[in-house]
């Protein structure tokens, strides 16, 4: 009776492989084919599981079983890989598309006909990113970029403005970066055309305008002398799983002409804590700048070097909520070359907080405090400066409003606009405004 029923059951298993066996062979759509093949892997592991607990005399059969198995799960690989090419196969491609609306009652930039006029602006962005991994020895990246826009930001005059998203220029595509990196053991080399505000001071709280904070100053440290997205060279260590160890060199102007004058580089180390048994991240960089700046107390030198130092620490501290915070300066002797200011320290505080607590978890409110300091340089420069200290505040609540778009209304609030020195008053500066994210 026990090899009857065993019988019974292998040639049940037999009539169904060849019954979808024919099912799969036929000429179908290549998804009908996956699932085709995944209902045959559906039926062909119940019987498998059925049969487990039986004598030996039935492990060749579940062997062949399994074989058959494992051919279909090939078979639905090689129908969802792509036919055009080992080098093509792989790459990952993601678009974005960021509309900023921004309005305030306070705009004082020197533009304008008269002080704290109502404006009203928008901008928007549009990245589309292709990534592939070359399976374990490296990576490249190239995104693209077009947008829109200055939003409001060339309507107030501040030391660090409301909008990083804003791309200021035409609808005009281009590419913002693009490179290979080689994984060696404990190191990995990037070179190509690089964003050095990714690779220092980069934060995992406050590094994205498009989902985090917006104002400039909670975005990067505004007193480092960033290069533009150009030609350079990244080197990566990570000698030890809690310590990695980063320095970048740099084309200064971005021009892609005489890439060894004006250097940018810099070096920074990230201990990665685990304070509480939760993640956190506590970077320590320094930073140099070759690209001319002024002396303020000498205008015949023209060819002084900048330099500067930073830390920027994020840490989790629940399932919901994080904290970072950031201090950076920087040389107060100089200025650069077509500036009229100079900024010698800024710092900021901030936090997230995952909305599970009012069940939306996948909504974040965030809220940072940050603060501007000019340089004592700038303020002796001329006597009638008050070269005071610009204060800001920025509240956003990204309010998900399905897989794709996220809605996130924001305020920004400035005290004493570019240190009390605007053209067109110093009044504290509102600016309201409304953040929509598509992501395809």
């Amino acid at each position: 009776m026990k090899f009857m029923m065993i019988g019974k059951g292998l040639g049940m298993m037999t009539a169904i492989c060849f019954v979808s066996g024919s099912v799969v062979s036929a000429q179908q759509d290549p998804l009908e084919q996956i699932t085709a093949m995944e209902q045959r892997i559906t039926h062909l592991e119940a019987r498998l599981a059925r049969y487990e607990s039986r004598d030996n005399a039935t492990q060749n059969q579940l062997s062949r079983v399994q074989r058959q198995v494992d051919s279909v799960r090939q078979k639905i690989d090689d129908v969802q890989a792509p036919s055009n090419g080992s080098l093509i196969a792989g790459i990952d491609m993601s678009v974005g598309a960021t509309m900023v609306y921004q309005f305030t009652d306070k705009a004082n930039g020197a533009s304008l006909s008269k002080n704290s006029e109502d404006v009203g602006d928008a901008s928007y962005s549009v990245d589309l990113e292709f990534t592939k991994e070359f399976e374990d020895y490296g990576a490249a990246l190239v995104l693209f970029e077009a947008g829109e826009g200055a939003g409001v930001e060339d309507e107030l005059q501040v030391f660090s403005n409301v909008n990083f998203d804003a791309t200021g220029g035409d609808s005009n595509p281009g590419i913002v970066e693009a490179w290979y990196e080689q994984y060696m053991g404990s190191a990995t080399l990037r070179f190509g055309k690089l964003d050095p505000t990714y690779l220092i001071d980069n934060n995992d709280y406050a590094n994205d305008e498009a989902g985090q904070f917006l104002g400039r100053i909670f975005r990067n440290n505004p007193a480092v002398a960033f290069a533009d997205n150009g030609v350079g060279v990244r080197l990566a260590l990570a000698p030890h799983d809690r310590i990695e160890i980063e320095s970048i060199a740099m084309d200064g102007d971005g021009d892609w002409d005489d890439v060894l004058e004006d250097l940018f580089y810099a070096g920074q180390v990230n201990v990665k804590a685990n304070f509480w048994d939760r993640p956190g991240n506590y970077r320590f960089y320094a930073w140099a700048s070759e690209a001319d700046h002024i002396k303020w107390d000498d205008g015949s030198q023209v060819k002084e070097d900048n330099y500067g130092f930073g830390i920027s620490f994020d840490q989790e501290l629940t399932d919901d909520l994080g904290v970072f915070a950031r201090y950076g300066w920087q040389n107060p002797d100089v200025y650069a070359v077509g500036a009229s200011e100079s900024l010698e320290q800024s710092c900021s505080i901030g936090a997230q907080l995952a909305g599970r607590t009012w069940d939306r978890e996948n909504d974040v409110l965030g809220l940072a405090l940050g603060m501007v300091i000019p340089s004592d340089e700038y303020k002796n420069s001329n006597s009638a400066l008050k070269a005071d200290t610009e204060r800001h505040l920025e509240l956003y609540y990204s309010y998900m409003v399905n897989d794709h778009v996220t809605v996130s209304p924001d305020l920004q609030v400035i005290w004493d606009p570019y240190g009390g020195d605007a053209v067109n008053g110093d009044k504290t500066i509102i600016v309201g405004g409304i953040r929509s994210q598509i992501d395809f």
